[in-house]
């Protein structure tokens, strides 16, 4: 099949095909005597697996790693889970982040008079060089 057909198969588009291709998650694959590239039904698969993988918030090197455990059927589990936990503690980091930034954003919005007056919270701290103590990393 070609790209577009992959693509249809997967739910991946053309674009992010190339772009996986380009990054070595699949690997670059035939061609036929005019140029195009030609699919199985193995590379649909795989854009499925990345597709679900990038769904879950996983990077490309973390896909990369899963992808290479999913092919190798002598793999321990163990190597999968530990893969899994890192990013779940990268998930619950982002959240207190977000949950800092988000908190942050309210408290100036809730001080904000949101009038015809010029002055504004949200401005004065987004122009203000020194961080809030509550303030996220930035």
């Amino acid at each position: 099949m070609n790209i577009g057909d992959a693509a249809r198969e997967s739910g991946v588009t053309a674009k992010m095909i190339r772009y996986y291709e380009s990054v070595g998650l699949l690997a670059p694959k035939g061609r036929t005597e005019s140029g195009y590239r030609i699919y199985g039904m193995e590379e649909v698969h795989a854009l499925r697996f990345i597709r679900q993988a990038r769904r879950l918030g996983f990077l490309v090197d973390d896909i990369r790693r899963l992808l290479a455990l999913w092919h190798d059927r002598s793999r321990a589990s163990a190597e999968v889970k530990a893969i899994a936990l890192e990013h779940v503690a990268e998930l619950d980091q982002r959240i207190a982040e977000l949950t800092q930034m988000r908190d942050t954003l309210g408290h100036l919005a809730a001080h904000c008079h949101g009038d015809e007056r010029p002055d504004c919270p949200i401005i004065e701290r987004l122009a203000d060089p020194q961080p809030l103590a509550h303030d996220a990393q930035a």
